[in-house]
This record gives C-alpha cells, structure tokens and sequence, in this order.
C-alpha cells in the first residue's frame, strides 16, 4: 500500500501494483552489477514499500524531515508520485533475509509521457518545469528524485550503480533529458551561499534551458559577490550528490527554493544526454553494458 494525495490535500491510501507502469512487472532485468550489489528496478509493491522504508531512515530519521501524519506512523516516505514511478533499486545480495532487505539504495524515475498522463512532475511544485518541457517537443525528459543510500554503503560503487541503472533506463526508453531537484542540508540558503554562487556564475542553464523556481518559492543563488578563485573551496561545501550532476556536464535552474519539510534548500539540476561528457559515457558504456550482468 501507498498513500496519494488527493485534489483536497487529503492522503489516501491506495494499492500500488494498481498503479504501476505496465511495462514494470516481476522480470525487470538486472541492469548492473558489482560484487555483492546489483540495480535493477522494483519488481512489485513489497520492494516498494521496501525502498520507502530507505528513504523514511534517510530523510527522516537522519535528515529530520517532516511527512504526512501517516507516513511518520508507519515509518515510511510516501507521496502521491510514488504510485507512478519506477523505482531504481541498489540490492546487496551478501544481506541475508529477502530481497526487500537488501535494498540499500533508491532513485525514483518519472517519464514524461506518464507524468504528463498523471498530473505532472514533482519538481513542478517548486520549479517551473512546464515552460522547459514545452520549449522542447522534440525531446523526452525524465524526472530523478528520492535518492538516497544507506549510511554504509555511501561509496563509489553504489554511486556507479545507480547511476548504471539510469543511464540504462535513459537508453532503454529513448530519453533526452535528465532533471530533477538536488538538495543542500538546512532552511537557510545564506549557510551556502558560496556554492549557490558558484552554481549561478559557472553553470546557470540558460537560453533554450533556462528555467527558474516557481516566483513565490524563489530565493536568489547569488547572495553575494563569486570570486572564481573560490571555486575549490566552493566545491569543497557542495553536497556529493550535486558535485556527481556536475561531473556530468549538468547545469542548474535560476533560484533555489527552501523546503520546510523536507529540511533542505533545493536547486534544480537539467541534464541533456547530448551533454554528457564523453568520458562517462565510454565510463558506463554507450550500451550501457559496463557493469550489466
């Protein structure tokens, strides 16, 4: 079971296999492999559910977010959106018990044609997200939202594995784009100021790409002068999660917005396929096949 949210603001509780994909089903391949861990997608409501037991750990019980009365009752990160997502897996098969224990990491995915069927994209309650996709018929956007690891496992293979796992999903479903919300610790922009002025002087989206936070959310990046000679130390204090978009050939929307529940301050990450560098691309292979099974 999962919990939407109605038109009214209610949640309610609905089955989440009535609402999967039709192309998710119980012989989702793998898509990667490394040692112990593999990534494939969730195969059916109980790794789900699973997955938002992650998420609740990671974003409540140590980023002290704040969700939905039932949520925090059952110990579960849940939303309206879940029920239209695939969810991208990292499972470590040396964990003994079943696979819904194994989960150590998660990323959510949303097509566009499925948003655009089902009320729309996540971020577009913060950024606007219309007014990009609609400057780009020709294109195919994916949303990515959720991630989080595991304490434990925050390292470069299970980074590598979720990231092979999108990367073949983006190939599998012919995607162009990639965006989503990225996320520094805290309410206060004003505590990183020096990394959102660095992300507004060095790698703004603009023209064709520009897109900005919604106007009554909008809190400005550059909060005071940048000094490129800051650039390391900017970097230094930027998020590994933002600092991974980056090394990729990401840029960032204009204006970062606060989210109270969710304890962060978030920018918007947009990631055209066409500007991945090419050396992650040989890196994951153009096939996706670097770390397949």
């Amino acid at each position: 079971m999962t919990m939407e949210q109605a038109p009214n603001g209610q949640f309610e509780e609905v089955e989440v296999s009535a609402h999967l994909p039709a192309f998710q089903a119980d012989d989702q391949p793998v898509l990667g492999r490394i040692g112990s861990l593999e990534t494939r997608l969730a195969r059916n409501g109980f790794e789900i559910d699973a997955a938002q037991r992650v998420r609740y750990q990671v974003f409540v019980e140590e980023m002290k977010a704040t969700l939905s009365p039932d949520s925090m009752r059952r110990k579960r990160d849940t939303d309206a959106w879940d029920a239209i997502c695939d969810h991208l897996l990292v499972l470590d098969r040396s964990i003994e018990g079943d696979t819904e224990d194994q989960i150590v990491g998660t990323y959510r995915i949303l097509r566009q044609d499925v948003a655009m069927k089902r009320g729309g994209f996540y971020s577009a309650s913060e950024f606007e997200i219309d007014a990009l996709v609609a400057r780009h018929p020709d294109k195919r956007f994916m949303e990515l939202g959720r991630s989080c690891v595991l304490p434990a496992y925050r390292t470069k293979r299970t980074v590598e594995l979720l990231w092979q796992g999108n990367w073949a999903y983006a190939l599998r479903h012919g995607m162009h784009t990639m965006f989503g919300c990225a996320s520094f610790p805290g309410t206060s922009p004003d505590d990183h100021a020096l990394a959102l002025g660095f992300l507004h002087h060095s790698v703004l989206a603009r023209d064709e790409w520009a897109v900005s936070a919604r106007p009554e959310l909008f809190q400005p990046m550059d909060r005071k002068p940048f000094d490129p000679a800051d650039t390391r130390k900017a970097l230094a204090t930027m998020p590994p999660l933002i600092k991974g978009y980056l090394r990729l050939g990401a840029m960032v929307g204009n204006g970062a917005v606060v989210d109270q529940a969710f304890n962060t301050t978030d920018v918007l990450i947009v990631l055209p396929i066409s500007s991945i560098s090419d050396r992650y691309i040989s890196h994951y292979g153009a096939d996706a096949g670097r770390f397949s099974a």
